[in-house]
């Protein structure tokens, strides 16, 4: 392919998809400038690779997983640069009741897990079906399931204001009434 035609295609591709593929990447990472530093990194990517992508109607799926994949990569990047101290940071104060239900899910999506808010983006904002979803992140059909069934219960236990089903809190000990154990 020509070089210009084949970058008139990729800016076309661009303007057409990127406000979706930034909204992907915003639930993704959590943060807006994040998410336009992901889906920048994503979209480098894949025009580095676009005389290789043959079916031009899977564009989408290469961006989401080359933008879940770098996500994934910076986040074990960060993880691996903290590490413990013996001072405790300071308290934050719980913060108020917000009447706003949006700003409430963005809060609870960022709160879940790599894998969970991937699955529930890709499920719910980019309305992909769950083998779609398992092909996307390379997992099996019912890891999406579990994964989605666990962030569902999370996200409602959030938005609910249930401290037993908070992401990552979930404690027997503390909920001894729910009867349920180890999830």
């Amino acid at each position: 392919m020509q070089i210009a035609g084949r970058e008139e295609e990729f800016r076309e591709y661009v303007v057409t998809r990127g406000p979706a593929l930034l909204r992907a990447a915003h639930q993704l990472t959590g943060h807006p400038l994040d998410a336009e530093d992901l889906l920048q990194n994503a979209l480098t990517k894949t025009y580095q690779a676009w005389d290789r992508i043959q079916d031009r109607g899977a564009l989408d799926g290469y961006v989401r997983r080359a933008m879940v994949n770098i996500n994934i990569s910076q986040w074990r990047r960060r993880h691996l640069e903290e590490y413990p101290s013996e001072d405790l940071p300071e308290a934050r104060p719980e913060a108020e009741v917000c009447g706003d239900v949006h700003e409430q899910l963005e809060t609870a999506l960022r709160r879940l897990p790599e894998r969970m808010r991937a699955a529930i983006v890709l499920r719910y904002y980019e309305d992909m079906t769950e083998t779609e979803i398992a092909r996307t992140l390379g997992i099996t059909l019912g890891t999406v399931k579990s994964t989605m069934s666990r962030a569902m219960a999370k996200l409602r236990g959030e938005l609910a204001g249930d401290p037993c089903r908070r992401a990552g809190s979930y404690d027997v000990a503390n909920c001894p009434e729910s009867g349920e154990e180890g999830l």
